[in-house]
């Protein structure tokens, strides 16, 4: 797979791409649009675009190697992760006494880029209690993993990421690692290298690109401050640094940049990822030693983590919407886990507590606004993207309809088909990644990430584009031109406006085409465009509003919930130029694009209907699908898409 050719792009992100511009340019005028010249210097596909294009993909995927996934029967690894990113149809668990698979599963359409992003703490059990060549095998932490897979996920968890550190003293691995946790992390090596190998087999620039990735998996107490970290190139640590040996993100940054340091082509970044399951920890305030952060530790994390994860299996972190001023978007209600932390699933919603406001993005973005007044810099400078986080080894997977489950197919992974709903009913299939870049390698795609542009999706693939600046001109939805203007005279999503000149206001302009979709996967129409906004008063208080801009609020769009049929009307493609009615040129404030399509049938519906369940007759529901007549839970399901924020700061006195 990888050979030096040079193939023409991406196989999806190309396609909507030259959609979205003959979209435009049936339109506008009929100037020759600037991204015909040819590749600057230094282009190494034929494809590149210097106005960039879309490319889809998925960075939070677990294969055999996470402990987790293993003990949930996954015996699928890296390789084969990457062929089913690339379109090749997989055999899934469970599997039979033959080891032969029981389900097989496949993308509609391939990705253009993936990172296989295993839980790096526990590598080195996981290896020695599945590998009967190792010492240690028959230890009694391993009897007790191949003897109750499912108590030892627990008990290797809690014993290990879910401790607390002191003072970031590291966390004490489990007693059959040895001495200084040594056999364990030697025996982490060996799915690391394989890890590397697979990436460096399936990066085909200009048709695929493999980051080498891991995740850092710190849960303490059940509160999730897990990051993905993926590094640019091949070089890379000798053994992922993780969180028994740097128990704070801030000494994982640390860790990080000391093993890259002289190491050429070493570069990485962390993307955190389920805020909304961080039980108020994601985004506090303090450092690992109890200190309030200063401008140092905000520009490092700043500078380490461009992105964070909006959206993936596990819910939402986009919004609460429950307190404060300025909050009135039952948008918020999306996707939205009933609970704060991994109790919630493992023991009990009244266990963990409900959510906090303060644990998701819209959040922090704003709290991000009042630190870099009182700071100098902000920590929580965070663009968009989605991913799956998978268990199954399956990237991209994120299909509502066919959608096999991500954490053991419904629990039941061993030996017989799941008997009820292949998943939990809070959860679902996860979105995916969107990177704007010139063309599909590792350096572009790694750039586009860095300047944060890019953007989440809920798992369709609408093409959206966000610029931001006074001098946007209003008819610029008309215009053929329309990125290499934004471009020009304003700044992509991710980016921070230009100076906007005394009594002018700020516009963004924004523009959505409709995921055309391909096999199982049909998309339905757009509804609306909305703009999010998010600023900081002169007494130091945040507010956040948001304003519809494109397509309509109330289309008449629905679903016969009897047959998953959409009724209504939408729209192929949306666009607008707008202003900011409200603007202060003394308040700091960021805005984002969030795309709405019409409803559609929730996986969850789409399998009760199925399996025939009659919610009228509660006594003949089987208990696997009980939750077919929960009415917590929606029927349906609004994709979305969401672009990272662009920011305004006050020009300095």
């Amino acid at each position: 797979m990888a050979s030096g050719e040079r193939r023409p792009g991406s196989t999806a992100g190309a396609v909507l791409w030259a959609l979205w511009t003959l979209g435009l340019a049936a339109c506008g005028d009929s100037a020759a649009p600037e991204s015909s010249a040819p590749p600057l210097a230094g282009a190494k596909c034929a494809d590149y675009q210097a106005s960039r294009q879309p490319f889809f993909g998925d960075l939070h995927v677990h294969t055999k190697y996470s402990l987790d996934a293993n003990t949930q029967g996954t015996l699928i690894g890296p390789h084969e992760a990457y062929r089913f990113a690339l379109g090749e149809r997989l055999g899934i668990q469970p599997y039979n006494e033959q080891g032969e698979p029981l389900r097989y599963s496949q993308l509609a359409r391939p990705l253009d880029f993936a990172a296989v992003t295993d839980h790096g703490e526990l590598f080195g059990e996981t290896e020695i209690c599945t590998n009967p060549d190792l010492a240690g095998y028959n230890s009694p932490e391993c009897l007790l993993y191949r003897a109750a897979p499912a108590q030892s996920f627990i008990l290797f968890n809690f014993l290990g990421p879910g401790l607390v550190s002191v003072g970031g003293a590291p966390i004490p691995r489990l007693p059959f690692c040895g001495l200084g946790g040594e056999r364990c992390l030697e025996a982490a090596k060996t799915p690391w290298r394989d890890i590397q190998q697979a990436a460096a087999a399936y990066n085909d620039e200009c048709r695929f690109t493999s980051f080498v990735g891991y995740e850092y998996t710190a849960a303490p107490l059940s509160n999730n401050l897990h990051r993905n970290v993926i590094f640019r190139s091949e070089v890379v640590p000798e053994i992922p640094p993780s969180y028994q040996e740097y128990p704070a993100p801030e000494l994982l940054w640390q860790a990080l940049s000391a093993q890259c340091q002289g190491a050429q082509g070493c570069d990485y970044l962390t993307i955190p990822h389920n805020s909304n399951l961080s039980g108020g920890l994601m985004f506090q305030t303090r450092d690992v030693y109890g200190l309030p952060y200063d401008a140092e530790l905000a520009r490092q994390r700043q500078l380490n983590e461009p992105l964070a994860e909006i959206y993936q299996h596990k819910g939402q972190s986009e919004c609460l919407g429950t307190t404060g001023a300025g909050l009135a978007d039952e948008q918020c209600g999306f996707e939205l886990l009933p609970y704060r932390n991994f109790t919630g699933s493992q023991v009990s919603t009244a266990a963990s507590g409900a959510p906090l406001e303060q644990d998701f993005l819209r959040a922090a973005l704003k709290d991000g606004l009042r630190l870099e007044r009182e700071l100098g810099a902000n920590p929580f400078k965070y663009g968009f993207i989605g991913s799956s986080d998978t268990h199954l080894g399956t990237p991209g997977n994120v299909a509502e309809i066919d959608y096999p489950g991500h954490g053991g197919a419904g629990g039941s992974a061993r030996g017989e088909l799941p008997a009820g709903l292949t998943d939990r009913i809070e959860n679902s299939p996860g979105g995916l990644a969107v990177l704007w870049a010139e063309e599909n390698s590792r350096d572009s795609l790694f750039a586009a990430m860095r300047r944060r542009e890019a953007y989440a999706t809920s798992g369709t693939r609408p093409v959206l584009r966000f610029f931001g600046g006074a001098e946007l001109p209003s008819d610029l939805c008309g215009r053929r031109d329309f990125v290499q203007q934004g471009y020009a005279l304003g700044v992509p999503m991710g980016g921070d406006l230009k100076p906007v000149p005394a009594g002018a206001r700020p516009r963004f302009a924004v523009s959505a085409l409709r995921d055309p979709g391909q096999g199982i996967e049909v998309a339905k129409p757009l509804q609306r465009i909305q703009i999010v906004k998010g600023w900081l008063n002169a007494d130091g208080t945040s507010q956040e509003k948001v304003y519809e801009v494109a397509g309509e609020a109330d289309n008449g769009a629905s679903v016969d919930l009897s047959n998953c049929e959409p009724t209504g009307s939408g729209h192929a493609s949306l666009c607008a130029v707008w202003e900011d009615p409200e603007f202060d040129a003394g308040q700091s404030a960021f805005y984002y694009a969030r795309v709405l399509e019409n409803p559609s049938c929730r996986w969850a519906t789409r399998q009760c209907l199925a399996a025939g369940v009659d919610c009228s007759n509660p006594d003949a529901v089987p208990d696997a699908f009980a939750d077919c007549c929960n009415a917590d839970y929606p029927k349906t399901i609004q994709e979305r898409a969401w672009s990272s924020p662009i920011w305004y700061r006050p020009a300095s006195p």
